[in-house]
């Protein structure tokens, strides 16, 4: 074969995968137009939560493993304990002050709150966050006894 032949059956062949993938495209799609804005940032929250849920899950399974050895020392133990308490008592608060934050009107919010330290990052989907808006949020986290205003972090998407 030559290779003016190859290229010409080449070029056929990417022209029949690209008329493919439009073919798919079109049947799959039924016309209907997805509005990915919404789909994105629906998808970030549930995502972040799922992740968050999973990486927690797994860190007391390891704790679980600390706590169930009969190798641990005391302290070994102690320590995993405080850490399991520290975790559950940190996810209580974190799902407690999205909840309160949705009840001001905010459609979607996750919270982070840090183990190491006093700051809590509050993602809200929020289009345009007035001061209003972040003192709302400021008052949830300062009246729960979280952390002060200045630890506090809004982070808004739109």
């Amino acid at each position: 074969m030559t290779k003016k032949k190859k290229v010409i059956l080449l070029s056929c062949m990417i022209a029949l995968l690209a008329v493919t993938a439009v073919f798919n495209f079109v049947l799959s799609t039924d016309g209907t137009v997805i509005d990915t804005s919404v789909t994105t940032y629906t998808d970030y929250f549930t995502q972040y939560r799922t992740e968050r849920a999973s990486s927690r899950n797994e860190e007391i399974v390891q704790l679980d493993a600390v706590l169930a050895s009969t190798n641990s020392t005391q302290s070994e133990y102690n320590s995993a304990l405080n850490m399991k308490i520290a975790l559950a008592q940190m996810s209580e608060k974190e799902l407690l002050l999205e909840n309160l934050i949705k009840a001001y009107g905010f459609e979607d919010v996750v919270v982070v709150i840090g183990l190491e330290s006093n700051n809590v990052n509050v993602i809200t989907k929020c289009a345009n966050l007035t001061s209003d808006d972040a003192i709302k949020i400021y008052n949830v986290i300062s009246e729960e006894n979280i952390a002060s205003p200045e630890n506090v972090k809004i982070i808004p998407i739109s």
